[in-house]
């Protein structure tokens, strides 16, 4: 096999899957945690991501920059890779009286845990690797 052959879409691993307990405080019927299922994105998918948590900031002598908010791109990069549950589900976002999957994922987990997921997201996607 050459080596561009290594780089072929066909010879590329899939994206990746995982479960993973966010919190202790989501049971089942017996009583065991429930894990997420997370998965990795495509750079396409954190580009949408990025772009969609980016502002036009108006600077001196009305320049515009465009300025992302951190907050809301971690927000979309965590939605963006969890398969289960579903936080665009309208039944879960009307149970914690919100609209929307970021907004849903502020209100149902803990700073800690939230921290926790976005950790293991990260490191599903690549931004450990140096």
């Amino acid at each position: 096999m050459s080596s561009l052959q290594y780089f072929l879409a066909q010879n590329a691993e899939a994206n990746t899957e995982t479960a993973y307990v966010v919190s202790a405080r989501f049971k089942d019927e017996q009583g065991e945690p429930v894990p997420w299922q997370l998965r990795s994105i495509s750079e396409v998918e954190n580009e949408q991501c990025r772009k969609a948590a980016t502002k036009q900031k108006k600077g001196k002598g009305g320049a515009v920059t465009p300025e992302i908010d951190f907050n809301e791109y971690t927000a979309k990069l965590i939605v963006a890779s969890v398969v289960f549950p579903d936080l665009k589900n309208s039944e879960l976002q009307q149970s914690y009286g919100v609209m929307g999957a970021e907004a849903l994922l502020r209100k149902m987990l803990l700073p800690g845990e939230y921290a926790a997921l976005l950790q293991e997201v990260q490191e599903l996607n690549g931004f450990n690797q140096t």
